[in-house]
């Protein structure tokens, strides 16, 4: 199915020893696109992140806080910085320094890790929209460890080893001001949680903008979208039921005069993309979730 802060030095060795403990160390298939992340906090909080103040840190991970007191975030509200389903929900005892762990998988080889929470508000196996909350900030640690509260975020994928596998934090769109930076929660401020953690053009690429979209019931929408530079199109198909577990699914492009290409299967998250370069040809596209289904006329000429 497609997936479609200070830390003492005891806990320094201990940190990246989680890394080999928790991550699988063989490579695997090529990730598929990022999701669309946002900072791990509800909507409109500024946190600072900082990357560089703990030797414990091997990569591009991120320690937050946003109180002027070493203790002003304990408890604070942290919530998913996409949907996913969480693999992870546990203390790690006497394994390494990450005390209270949550870690999501957000489908396509990608996951994100919430380390040292005081509180863990999901259960492993559980399926979170974004914004959701899972758990509030802490200081807990390896038993013996003196850590001030923080929260510890990182994103890893599938397809490398420990620590190459950690790889930089976008939120909103936007790379993390690495090795320092203030940033505010885009999280759910429309008022409700996204329960796939993709769109259209993460899906597509960020060249591509989307230019046409049908709903699908329910169960999806199918989007056309167009790349300007190279005058293709690309179309893909994002699930919002079921999301996280295999369902049918498809996404098909017809440009005129040429063959219909179509993905279609199982997936957890969405179909495609397909795409194809168009020039000044007119197109057929759609796609389906289940039994319902849409097939436009040829349209989007030029």
């Amino acid at each position: 199915m497609r997936f479609r802060r200070v830390v003492t030095a005891a806990a320094t060795a201990l940190l990246g020893m989680a890394g080999l403990a928790i991550t699988a160390t063989s490579a695997e298939a090529a990730v598929g696109p990022r999701p669309n992340f946002q900072l791990p906090f509800p909507c409109n909080q500024v946190w600072n992140g900082d990357n560089d103040n703990s030797s414990a840190h091997r990569a591009y991970e991120i320690d937050f806080n946003r109180g002027g007191s070493a203790d002003a975030d304990l408890g604070d509200t942290v919530v998913a910085a996409a949907a996913g389903k969480v693999v992870t929900s546990a203390h790690q005892g006497s394994a390494n320094g990450f005390g209270n762990l949550v870690k999501i998988d957000h489908g396509g080889g990608w996951s994100t890790y919430y380390a040292h929470l005081k509180v863990r508000s999901v259960a492993a196996g559980a399926q979170v929209a974004q914004g959701q909350k899972i758990g509030e900030v802490g200081n807990t640690s390896k038993p013996g460890n003196n850590i001030s509260p923080h929260l510890h975020y990182e994103v890893r994928t599938n397809d490398a080893a420990w620590p190459d596998n950690i790889k930089p934090a976008y939120f909103n769109g936007v790379k993390f001001g690495y090795p320092n930076a203030n940033v505010t929660s885009k999280n759910t401020c429309s008022g409700t949680g996204n329960p796939n953690p993709y769109d259209a053009v993460e899906v597509c690429g960020d060249d591509y903008k989307v230019i046409d979209s049908q709903a699908l019931g329910s169960a999806a929408t199918t989007y056309l979208l167009y790349n300007g530079t190279t005058k293709a199109n690309c179309v893909t198909t994002i699930k919002a039921t079921s999301v996280g577990t295999g369902s049918a699914v498809s996404a098909f492009l017809e440009v005129e005069g040429s063959a219909r290409k179509t993905d279609s299967g199982s997936f957890e998250y969405y179909a495609g993309p397909v795409s194809a370069a168009a020039g000044a040809k007119c197109v057929k596209w759609g796609g389906s979730a289940g039994s319902v289904s849409y097939e436009s006329p040829l349209e989007h000429c030029g």
